[in-house]
């Protein structure tokens, strides 16, 4: 009887990361992110095709709030095609400018210590929006033609 209860425990075990892995979405490929990059071009058309992103929502995972909100927020990273952040910088102003923080949103937090190492980040007033409820920013790294992003309604 007793070995019986130990093959049912055992392919219990089995089964759990099986099942954990189909209940997940199937675009994620890292701890806790999402890899398409189509909801990221239709957010950010300017930036062209995206690849190598990384992202994660507000309505994704554990809200501690238990409130829906109608706000979304996404933050991450992707990879723009080669030569479209040399077109960027051609017809926009940029400075000098970083993140304010290395992803600390409760949400943000599968992101943590991810991107370019030692990035030399830079930004565009021009690309950034602020206005009537919808928020983004964007910082790129020229060593890698990474962007960093961060949307509040990035869908209006």
């Amino acid at each position: 009887m007793e070995r019986r209860k130990l093959i049912w425990i055992g392919a219990g075990l089995a089964v759990l990361p099986v099942g954990w892995a189909l209940t997940r979405s199937g675009d994620d490929a890292g701890p806790g992110w999402h890899t398409d990059a189509a909801p990221l071009e239709q957010a950010f058309p300017l930036l062209g095709p995206l690849t190598d992103a990384r992202w994660v929502s507000s309505r994704d995972g554990d809200d501690r709030s238990g409130i829906p909100s109608p706000e979304l927020m996404i933050s991450g990273l992707a990879a723009l095609a080669p030569g479209k952040l040399a077109e960027l910088a051609a017809a926009h102003t940029f400075v000098p400018g970083a993140p304010a923080s290395d992803f600390t949103s409760w949400f943000e937090k599968p992101l943590k210590g991810q991107g370019p190492k030692n990035p030399q980040w830079i930004r565009s007033d021009e690309l950034d929006r602020d206005t009537f409820g919808r928020s983004t920013h964007l910082w790129f790294d020229r060593g890698t033609d990474t962007v960093r992003f961060s949307a509040l309604n990035p869908y209006g």
